[in-house]
């Protein structure tokens, strides 16, 4: 066991050792022709090369598996049994540098784990109870401890900022490289870098709990996780090196040729088969992680390729779930009102009101007296204002009071309602002055995001909402999107996720990872804007942590393009197999030159990989501007 751990931790050194041996071989048949020395170098050459090569083969057979390894672990004791130290030396020397440079561009294809595992901060400030400052191991933090990080330092602990301001790049966790400003009560990820100010923060969670720690875990396990092409070609493999075996038999037996017959062993290593979809896998999950998509799993990605019918969540994923005044209508030239408005409304909790509140803030003045209010239930609020009563609500509370609405004016409020805002009337002695349309507006980058998926091959959008009909008709035709239902409750959605699965659909869902939870788990795969919170992270396939569409046309082309370079791998891989059988028939292709280009075809197929490494997106083109303020959910 000593021997075994020996050989394989110094394999690296036995290649190159086995590379020098054999140029000492060449060198000597060329020049110097000193007796047995090439034949020693090369029978050194083969032993020391061979050696990790059975010792794996052994390994594998303990375990009941026929491994590449036995393949040509049997064709160099042929080779050498026959005298053709060259043709082993070589063999074996090869085979062990295309898994040299196999470890080494597979490393690179992780490199997105690597860069995330060396960002993981490893100490942080400690902030004691009379504000002096301990550097203490990360791994000592608790709950509720306050650290203190300064501009160029780590986040070590996810958590809230409960003094400073400063911005922050949240790149690691999210794929944005923009910073962002974080001030009291902004959340903020372990792994974020602070680019400027200086911040203290209240740890909400630490250690493996914080949501760098599960991205780390999670991007590790998915570059692991098998696709369906990866199964089924280790399935394939496991008849395929014993097939081998009986052909390359059955050639020596019929003719008597064992240098034939240890070619064959040679050629029918499925080398680049079963190294094709892996890095293919690993290179396209690690573009997803380095650009804050995770998705978990080969799996995933090839079903996520096969997406047909994306299904949308409203509130929250389509729209930005923030209620704000999107319009208004003005009917009078005193525009002081709006300050009674905003007072009256800031009396109010109802969503609408504080929407209003938000918007109309600069009217407020900080020495205004406050206005007493009264609410009429299902009708709105009444205060005075210089004297007269104002009146904030619908047109209920208005008719009540005698304040009639002009034709036009009807027309502007069927219009605003119409395109789904949540209208709020403002009257005044004795006339309307205001229309309030209040709405959840769309993202802002979701009419070109749906447009680009559409180009990449998504055939129907739909629209679930627990919204009304109005709302998600106004919001569904100014996106384009093809299908629409409003009025659901959660159970409701994932009845038509499955209505559409049993249709023949391949059904992905899109919704923000808390309330769309059951949908989620249904669908084909379950895509997650979730921002990082630890429920979008357990439940969806897919999380995309910037909560962006753009992420979203992202995540969808890379599960394509990895799909496509799978396939591309493997017929790459079945190509040479071939070209190297027909060549041994008609006699272009020997043992040496065969594994020549068996360890070729290896290193193509990781760089046909590689290439997902760099992958990005068409940038979405931007439709002709559409209505953007949509109603409330």
């Amino acid at each position: 066991m000593a021997f075994q751990r020996y050989i394989y931790s110094h394999t690296n050194p036995i290649t190159f050792w086995s590379a020098g041996l054999i140029i000492v071989g060449f060198l000597n048949n060329w020049f110097t022709h000193i007796a047995y020395v090439t034949d020693v170098a090369w029978i050194i050459a083969s032993v020391i090369a061979a050696t990790p090569i059975i010792l794996r083969a052994i390994s594998a057979l303990k375990a009941k598996v026929f491994s590449i390894e036995l393949l040509v672990g049997i064709a160099v004791i042929g080779a050498f049994a026959i005298g053709e130290f060259e043709e082993s030396a070589i063999v074996t020397f090869l085979f062990l540098f295309g898994s040299y440079l196999e470890q080494k561009t597979l490393a690179k294809t992780r490199g997105a784990i690597q860069s995330l595992t060396e960002m993981a901060p490893t100490t942080a400030l400690l902030v004691g109870d009379d504000g002096t400052t301990e550097e203490v191991d990360v791994d000592d933090l608790e709950e509720g401890n306050v650290v203190l990080v300064k501009a160029g330092g780590q986040v070590p602990v996810d958590g809230k900022v409960i003094d400073g301001t400063g911005y922050v790049n949240e790149a690691s966790i999210t794929g944005e490289s923009r910073p962002v400003n974080k001030a009291n009560g902004d959340g903020v990820f372990s792994g974020a870098m602070v680019e400027s100010g200086t911040l203290q923060i209240e740890a909400t969670q630490v250690g493996d709990e914080t949501t760098f720690s599960k991205i780390i875990e999670l991007v590790e396990e998915a570059q692991d996780t098998k696709s369906p092409a990866e199964k089924f070609i280790d399935k394939f493999a496991q008849y395929y090196t014993p097939a081998v075996l009986i052909i390359a038999i059955l050639v020596f037996i019929f003719s008597r040729d064992l240098k034939l017959a240890i070619t064959v062993l040679v050629l029918g290593c499925p080398g680049a088969l079963v190294i094709g979809a892996p890095v293919s896998n690993v290179a396209g999950i690690g573009n997803g992680a380095k650009n804050g998509i995770l998705i978990k799993g080969g799996d995933v990605v090839e079903s996520l390729a096969k997406v047909d019918t994306i299904v949308f969540d409203k509130t929250g994923t389509l729209t930005t779930g923030k209620m704000t005044v999107a319009d208004m209508e003005s009917y009078t030239d005193d525009q002081t009102l709006l300050a009674g408005v905003a007072q009256i409304e800031k009396t109010s909790d109802h969503p609408l009101a504080q929407a209003i509140t938000t918007n109309l803030a600069a009217h407020i003045k900080d020495d205004a007296t406050t206005i007493e209010t009264e609410t009429i239930k299902g009708r709105g609020m009444v205060g005075k204002w210089a004297g007269h009563d104002l009146y904030v609500g619908n047109a209920a509370l208005l008719k009540d009071n005698g304040i009639k609405l002009t034709a036009e004016q009807l027309t502007d409020l069927h219009h605003m309602q119409d395109e789904g805002q949540s209208t709020v009337l403002v009257g005044y002695q004795g006339a309307l002055a205001f229309i309030l349309g209040v709405a959840d507006t769309v993202r802002p980058e979701v009419p070109g995001a749906l447009a680009a998926l559409k180009r990449q091959g998504i055939k129907h959008l739909v629209m679930l909402t627990g919204d009304n009909q109005a709302t998600a008709q106004a919001v569904a035709e100014s996106l384009g999107i093809d299908e629409v239902h409003a009025d659901l409750l959660p159970a409701d959605k994932v009845t038509f996720v499955k209505k559409f699965q049993d249709m023949g659909r391949n059904v992905a869902f899109v919704g923000d990872g808390i309330n769309d939870s059951p949908s989620l788990a249904t669908a084909s795969v379950g895509i997650a804007m979730g921002g990082g919170t630890d429920v979008a992270i357990e439940t969806a396939d897919v999380v995309l942590m910037q909560s962006s569409f753009t992420a979203l046309n992202h995540a969808v082309g890379l599960a394509k393009k990895t799909s496509a370079n799978t396939k591309e791998n493997i017929t790459i891989a079945i190509g040479v197999v071939i070209f190297l059988l027909i060549g041994l028939v008609y006699g272009y292709i020997y043992m040496a030159s065969g594994m020549f280009v068996h360890e070729a075809s290896i290193l193509v197929v990781i760089f046909n990989a590689m290439r997902l490494i760099g992958y990005r997106p068409s940038v979405a083109k931007r439709p002709k501007p559409a209505a953007q303020q949509l109603a409330t959910n």
